[in-house]
């Protein structure tokens, strides 16, 4: 693979958002007077988009998915964001893929405002051109329509001059309706298995490993 664009996946992938994003969901039930599932349902709100996982996994309708959403940024705009840590391996590999010549692009379905933040906030903004998250009234909140965005924005006419790097099946998906591959990580939220049966053309254990599956 000799793609020129490498467009990564912030949660779960860059860094580990799982507690901030849990604390929040648990907020968000608690206050919208909603039962607090068992640990291994929270952890599925990790990835897919928040209206979605409302829906799913605490059986709300649509309207009170847009309410729950609303409720969810009240805390994790102020205290969510910052629980989270870059995985370890993450700045060096960034670095070596720029020193390559590898352009950088975050593609993720959070918010772009909370992502520009987060990116910020740890430091790795400078390796990236540029950071694609949805949008605050969820018009572009899929990874479908985030990596369609990010292509369209940076001008890029052949799919095939990008890859997607991500930890869930949501990322694949995303990659393969705009006609991009994926190769999945595995310091994150998905499962090999799971990654392997969406489609990545490839499964990495350590950031490290990603040099031998990107030329």
């Amino acid at each position: 693979m000799k793609q020129t664009y490498l467009f990564w996946d912030l949660d779960g992938t860059l860094t580990d958002s799982g507690p901030g994003i849990i604390n929040s969901v648990k907020y968000t039930l608690q206050k919208m007077g909603k039962e607090i599932p068992a640990e291994e349902v929270l952890r599925k709100f990790i990835g897919p988009p928040l209206s979605y996982s409302f829906q799913e996994y605490s059986g709300m309708s649509e309207g009170e998915a847009q309410l729950g959403v609303q409720t969810y940024r009240e805390y994790y705009a102020e205290t969510g964001l910052f629980e989270n840590r870059v995985y370890e391996g993450i700045e060096p590999a960034l670095k070596k893929f720029q020193e390559l010549g590898k352009k950088l692009v975050v593609a993720t379905s959070k918010p772009e405002k909370f992502s520009v933040r987060i990116i910020r906030h740890f430091g790795l903004d400078v390796y990236f051109t540029m950071i694609a998250g949805s949008s605050m009234d969820e018009s572009r909140n899929t990874k479908e329509a985030v990596i369609r965005y990010a292509v369209q924005q940076l001008g890029i006419e052949e799919p095939q001059d990008v890859i997607m790097i991500g930890d869930r099946e949501y990322d694949v998906q995303g990659a393969k309706q705009c006609g991009i591959d994926c190769v999945g990580v595995l310091w994150g939220y998905g499962s090999e298995e799971e990654l392997k049966a969406a489609g990545a053309v490839a499964v990495a254990e350590k950031p490290e490993h990603l040099f031998k599956l990107i030329g």
